[in-house]
């Protein structure tokens, strides 16, 4: 089977109660899902740690400077 570019793999976390009821807690306050907040986490740290590619910003279309 071929990888794909934006695939999304699913596997098992596990962490203790605490942690989890923290993320959760956290989630809730930014109305997000436990998933999605664990992705958003992961994603700053990554970002912030230089190991993933800034996102490309396309420029608007009608972005004229003449």
């Amino acid at each position: 089977m071929a990888k794909k570019d934006n695939a999304i793999r699913s596997f098992i976390l596990r962490m203790d109660a605490e942690m989890m009821e923290a993320i959760e807690n956290w989630a809730a306050d930014e109305f997000r899902s436990t998933n999605g907040q664990i992705q958003y986490l992961l994603d700053q740290a990554l970002r912030k740690a230089g190991r993933l590619r800034k996102k490309r910003q396309c420029r608007p279309e009608n972005d004229d400077k003449s």
